[in-house]
């Protein structure tokens, strides 16, 4: 199993045992509930399948986003969580089958991904971030209070 796919197990199994209350409790009006923690991901694998497909034609390609525009913008407290859980799983399916796809060859074309000034880096970096970004945002879900 893949690491993308055992996160998918664990996050979906620990996922379907909240109750709608828990997945949309915010610890403080400013932080984000477990729905939103789990937009943000799938905003990310949105983002990071763009960068992977477009660093390999173009590039340079330039490739950020506004995390909290993002989420604020999808308003994921009032997606029903299982339709929200199963698009997180497809796109992550999806993130795995394109980033095992990338030609060994491609892994060193650069994106830029910096927000205020360029920052370039490897589609072989984006996919090992992809994967530690996962990780870092599935703990918080763990977690009693969220980001």
């Amino acid at each position: 199993m893949s690491p993308i796919e055992q996160r998918i197990v664990e996050v979906s199994t620990f996922w379907r045992s909240l109750s709608e209350e828990q997945l949309q409790q915010r610890p403080v009006p400013e932080k984000w509930s477990k729905k939103e923690i789990l937009g943000h991901l799938i905003d990310s694998a949105q983002t990071n399948i763009r960068r992977v497909v477009v660093g390999q034609y173009q590039p340079g390609a330039h490739i950020v986003y506004e995390q909290n525009i993002w989420v604020q913008a999808a308003d994921y407290q009032s997606y029903p969580s299982d339709e929200l859980l199963q698009l997180w799983v497809l796109l992550n399916r999806h993130f795995a089958r394109l980033a095992a796809r990338v030609p060994a060859d491609q892994l060193s074309a650069l994106i830029n991904w910096g927000r205020d000034k360029p920052e370039f880096v490897s589609l072989g970096l984006v996919i090992k971030d992809y994967l530690t970004h996962l990780d870092h945002h599935v703990g918080q879900l763990y977690q009693t209070g969220s980001v």
